[in-house]
């Protein structure tokens, strides 16, 4: 899948990124090219940027849930991205 099909396959009707996968209603985040973590509000606050090839800290190229790591934050807000199993 490509970066560009990653982000219209987890684009909501509003145009928004998915912050909770369906099914389940698990969080999701977003990585980077950088390989960078952004939470569904920074890479929706900065939706113009994930779209940029050329800018890696914030070009998406894949989204997934937090399944066990209490140690996830975002890279922008530094906000931490809960586990779905603590």
């Amino acid at each position: 899948m490509t970066p560009n099909e990653v982000q219209k396959t987890c684009e909501l009707e509003n145009g928004k990124l998915a912050s909770y996968a369906f099914p389940g209603g698990y969080l999701m985040f977003y990585i980077t090219e950088d390989c960078g973590v952004l939470c569904p509000d920074c890479a929706n606050e900065n939706r113009e940027l994930t779209y940029d090839p050329d800018d890696k800290q914030w070009y998406i190229i894949a989204a997934d849930i937090n399944h066990e790591d209490n140690g996830l934050f975002c890279d922008n807000c530094c906000k931490q991205i809960e586990a779905a199993y603590e």
